[in-house]
């Protein structure tokens, strides 16, 4: 895609995440790689009041090219590319269910395979920090380091794809996910799949949608 395709991309998928009520007002954000630099949503911007020109474009060291003012977590988004060259794409959401949880500072667990779908046996939750800051941005980094998606105590959630749809994508996952553990949970204590059957699971998702898998 050139630059006002990537522009145009990237505001479908805000305007995407607010018709889903993932992000109200001017919550949320998302970015990703425009060539060398990183195309991010500006700070107090959302489908109603941001154009594709109006999207900030950040070098790798912070700078803003061509005006605007950048998302307050744009710190977050930063170190999440920087640190990660497989990840193109992320997206920042402060979905409800995903909100519940990480205001429990609770990581959601293996109680269905799916959450293998994220790199592991859990979605972890980041300890909090408070919001913009450069703690936060190192939080997320590290509980990225085997994960897809992670949770932001007392925030939100935050998931990295190699695309901006791969990272959509994910953060439907991951609110789904969260609102079954959530129910799950006011129904019982859900069961916890072990770590040697994750573990079979992780090595099918390895190669899911690729070839066809053994019975």
């Amino acid at each position: 895609m050139n630059e006002l395709e990537t522009r145009q991309s990237l505001l479908n998928i805000v305007e995407t995440l607010e018709k889903k009520g993932f992000n109200h007002g001017s919550s949320g954000n998302v970015s990703c790689r425009l060539g060398e630099d990183i195309l991010i949503t500006p700070s107090g911007g959302n489908s109603g009041n941001t154009t594709p020109d109006r999207l900030v474009r950040l070098k790798h060291d912070g700078t803003v090219l061509g005006g605007g003012l950048p998302s307050s977590e744009w710190h977050m988004h930063l170190a999440i590319l920087k640190a990660y060259p497989h990840v193109n794409a992320v997206v920042h959401t402060h979905a409800d269910c995903c909100v519940a949880l990480a205001c429990l500072a609770k990581p959601i667990p293996a109680f269905h395979y799916m959450v293998a779908g994220f790199g592991g046996n859990d979605v972890p939750c980041v300890p909090y920090a408070t919001f913009g800051t450069r703690a936060l941005a190192e939080g997320a980094v590290a509980a990225l380091r085997k994960r897809k998606a992670c949770l932001l105590a007392n925030h939100g959630m935050i998931a990295a794809g190699a695309s901006l749809q791969a990272a959509f994508d994910l953060t439907v996952k991951l609110e789904t996910l969260a609102r079954q553990y959530l129910l799950a949970c006011q129904a019982g204590a859900p069961t916890i799949l072990p770590d040697d059957e994750m573990a079979r699971v992780l090595e099918r998702y390895a190669s899911y949608g690729r070839v066809a898998l053994p019975a």
